[in-house]
């Protein structure tokens, strides 16, 4: 059980230390640098740190549906790109749609592709109907519409970026975050990455707040 497993062993690791581990995780401190400032093995630390994303994953599949105005696009992550392949087609990548609510939260998951029966599902799923959503010319979002939803484009192939309001600069802003943070980590392991993209949504979605809402999400699942 989570409940257990997040709860400090002091036989290895004071209470001291345990809340230094956890202002550390919450000032986005790696595991490496969080060692080196209050002495502690990193391996000790990473241990604690992917229990903290674990909790945080959990917490995340919690979130309510958006609805309102929301910009939807992809993102790729992984390797270098391979040479002559970009966006959509770019090699061994993994693809990740994300749903941004002007002004509010961003969600994320991890798909196979960029087909419709990919993003489709997604949407619909996660944007109540009547919504007004943003997206590039992608043709996966041409139905849209048929569900009920109202459909605004910008067409990056024509080197369009925003037109009045239509534009999708919000969630391409948190692509951009998401990047700059991971680079930091040199490297993710493909079995881990689901983990530091949750993170990474959730430290956005309470960046405002981030060490008062972790404390909240403690006090849910530590004895």
């Amino acid at each position: 059980m989570i409940r257990k497993t997040i709860r400090p062993n002091r036989a290895k690791i004071s209470t001291s230390k345990f809340h230094l581990i956890v202002s550390c995780f919450c000032d986005d401190l790696t595991a490496f640098g969080t060692s080196k400032v209050i002495k502690v093995n990193r391996h000790t630390v990473e241990n604690y740190f992917n229990r903290f994303r674990h909790l945080i994953y959990l917490d995340s599949q919690k979130d309510k549906k958006l609805e309102g105005e929301i910009e939807i696009d992809e993102a790729y992550f992984g390797p270098t790109r391979v040479r002559g392949k970009r966006g959509r087609g770019a090699g061994d990548k993994i693809p990740v749609i994300g749903l941004l609510k002007r002004n509010g939260k961003v969600y994320t998951r991890i798909i196979l592709d960029c087909t419709k029966e990919e993003l489709l599902p997604v949407i619909r799923g996660r944007v109540l109907t009547g919504s007004t959503i943003y997206t590039d010319g992608w043709t996966s979002y041409d139905s849209l519409i048929f569900y009920g939803y109202k459909h605004r484009r910008i067409h990056h192939q024509v080197n369009e970026f925003a037109r009045g309001r239509n534009h999708v600069n919000g969630i391409e802003s948190f692509w951009s975050y998401v990047k700059r943070r991971l680079r930091k980590f040199n490297g993710v392991p493909k079995a881990k990455f689901l983990l530091y993209l949750k993170e990474s949504e959730w430290r956005f979605n309470h960046r405002r707040n981030m060490k008062i809402s972790f404390q909240k999400l403690m006090r849910k699942y530590v004895l």
